[in-house]
């Protein structure tokens, strides 16, 4: 049987660059070699791309770039030529064919549509979902309004262009008559929780504005939801899988950065601590999301457990951290029995086969 060209794709111009690598490292390992013939490519910070022959070690700490057999490398274009540019170093170029892309970029240019966009443009099949889903569920404004339009819950919100005409006495007055306090702000297309403030009062609302206009130009004022929050992962195309649900143990303001990647106070648990019926409930709903954002492939969508035991979407991730401990591959294995090397394999099935 011919192996499978697969090119992995990692890092790139994002605030989780280095979430990328861990998650690149961990598929990379996992990949069966007797299946798929793997191309690497690496997009450093500054946004060049370039081909890597080194080791996975080399990616997972960050001296990858540095390796002195990298070239650059281009995603052509060209459909009919369905794979990359390599410049060599003497000078001469060569084609190489693939047969699916694994974009392994979380957050900006990885998951807001830019990269499927490309792959779409070149003709190859690529992890994860399409171009317009991707984007749709990256804006966390958009996701409310198609979700909203579907009958999901969702927390009321507000969305705030930053403009010089922004009057932010007169909006933090509105947003706390329609919200109320306490509110979170949240840049409208960020992820790992980058940019996110929980604010109480004028001071924090003014800096909360500050930090969120650093990662994007739109935020999101999101009134708070109490309660602790659940997730899903989702798998499929036409037919959907859906794995465990799993449930987010934390003592701090909201999930953030450190949290997520380092889990200083936080613990995740899979299953999560809930009912059968509330466990029936969130997988129903996840579902339902997935099917309302045009998802496919793969998508984790995280949600909002209150004291009523009311389930409220709280955002979905297309391309969720996927180092082989993080919360995707754990949902997927408990509540499929699917391990991560029949993973990798099966999202890059339903890539091929969209």
């Amino acid at each position: 049987m011919e192996k499978i060209k697969l090119a992995v794709v990692f890092g790139g111009k994002s605030s989780e660059y280095l979430i990328s690598l861990h998650s690149a490292a961990s598929i990379i390992k996992n990949i069966p070699n007797d299946k798929f013939d793997v191309t690497l490519v690496g997009i450093t910070e500054e946004g060049k791309w370039l081909y890597f022959p080194g080791n996975v070690e080399e990616i997972d700490n960050n001296s990858w770039f540095e390796n002195p057999n990298c070239c650059e490398m281009i995603l052509s274009p060209n459909a009919t030529l369905k794979g990359f540019v390599k410049l060599n170093k003497d000078n001469t170029f060569e084609t190489l064919t693939i047969d699916c892309v694994f974009p392994v970029l979380h957050g900006k240019n990885g998951e807001d549509g830019t990269i499927q966009g490309l792959c779409e443009i070149a003709g190859i099949p690529f992890v994860g979902c399409d171009t317009l889903s991707s984007a749709v569920c990256m804006d966390k404004e958009f996701t409310h309004i198609v979700c909203e339009s579907a009958g999901i819950k969702t927390a009321p919100f507000m969305s705030v262009i930053n403009e010089k005409t922004l009057d932010i006495k007169a909006l933090y007055e509105d947003a706390v008559n329609k919200l109320s306090l306490p509110i979170f702000i949240k840049p409208a297309n960020a992820g790992s929780s980058h940019g996110i403030s929980k604010i109480r009062s004028y001071e924090e609302f003014e800096a909360g504005l500050k930090l969120g206009f650093k990662h994007d130009k739109k935020v999101i004022l999101e009134k708070t939801i109490e309660g602790f929050e659940i997730g899903c992962a989702v798998l499929g195309n036409d037919e959907i899988q859906v794995g465990e649900v799993d449930e987010i143990e934390m003592y701090h303001d909201f999930f953030d950065y450190e949290e997520k990647y380092h889990s200083t106070t936080s613990k995740i648990h899979c299953p999560a601590r809930i009912s059968d019926d509330l466990k029936k409930e969130a997988k129903v709903m996840a579902a339902h999301i997935y099917k309302a954002l045009r998802c496919s492939g793969m998508t984790r969508v995280d949600m909002f457990l209150t004291p009523n035991n009311e389930i409220i979407l709280n955002e979905v991730n297309t391309i969720p951290g996927l180092t082989s401990v993080s919360r995707y591959p754990s949902m997927v294995r408990v509540g499929l029995g699917m391990g991560y090397t029949e993973l990798i394999e099966e999202l890059v099935n339903l890539a091929i086969n969209r």
